[in-house]
């Protein structure tokens, strides 16, 4: 019992290194740290025994290449008035306006496999409820604008859908990583996600092959499933709901 409790997650391993979850991934598929894995393919981990094979490792990790403007608090209304610009694309996180390229094809790639198991699926149970894809607007507050890569509003939600854009907290928002947006997706939005309380939050990193489901447990997020390569990821919330991450990348 004593053994079981020392062991952690991905994220929480993450936290405790001030390293980023991919940085984590990344040294589990590569076997540079040691981890242990569940029947269920989780994976966890002893943070005396990482801290110890990285001891004689330097960990250095890039920094976020978007750009912010933070010289004023943006809204919505700023945030239509702004000027077209090809290769880009903008959203407003809580007042500050970020600028970001546009995706790459493995981006896309990725998010239009995940796009169609998740229609096939809602459209069995939720036949009612409908999945968006980028770019499409949904607003927090006023002062939050996101293009979410994928996302999920339940038949039971139709009041959130508006002519122009989405105003309300979806029940599923999906990000797919790119080099440009991982710790903007990772850090900023999945606050702001856990905030208005959108229930569900993926984070699909298509470069080290690996999926995320964190979901609202007593208004924090929890990371409830996560697999890796040719994993098969089924989610607790969401009945019969089974991912081969083969079939995305």
């Amino acid at each position: 019992m004593g053994e079981e409790k020392e062991l952690i997650t991905a994220h929480v391993l993450a936290e405790a290194l001030d390293l980023s979850v991919e940085t984590i991934w990344r040294y589990t598929r590569e076997k540079k740290i040691p981890y242990i894995e569940l029947g269920n393919k989780q994976y966890r981990y002893k943070l005396p025994d990482v801290i110890r094979a990285l001891n004689n490792s330097t960990v250095q990790e890039k920094k976020a290449p978007y750009k912010t403007h933070p010289d004023k608090m943006y809204t919505y209304h700023d945030y239509l008035e702004l000027p077209e610009e090809p290769g880009c694309r903008f959203e407003v996180l809580e007042g500050i306006l970020i600028k970001d390229p546009s995706p790459n094809v493995i981006h896309q790639r990725v998010s239009r496999r995940l796009q169609r198991i998740l229609e096939d699926y809602f459209w069995e149970v939720d036949p009612e409820g409908e999945i968006f894809n980028a770019p499409l607007d949904v607003t927090f507050h006023d002062i939050t604008v996101v293009q979410p890569d994928l996302f999920y509003v339940s038949g039971k939600q139709k009041d959130i859908v508006k002519d122009t854009r989405i105003d309300g907290a979806p029940a599923l928002v999906v990000e797919v990583l790119s080099p440009s947006n991982f710790r903007k997706d990772r850090l900023q939005k999945m606050r702001i996600y856990q905030k208005v309380q959108v229930q569900h939050y993926w984070i699909v990193d298509p470069e080290e092959n690996t999926l995320e489901c964190f979901s609202l447990r007593s208004g924090m997020y929890s990371l409830i499933a996560a697999g890796m390569e040719e994993d098969i990821v089924e989610h607790p919330d969401f009945d019969g709901l089974s991912i081969e991450l083969k079939a995305l990348w």
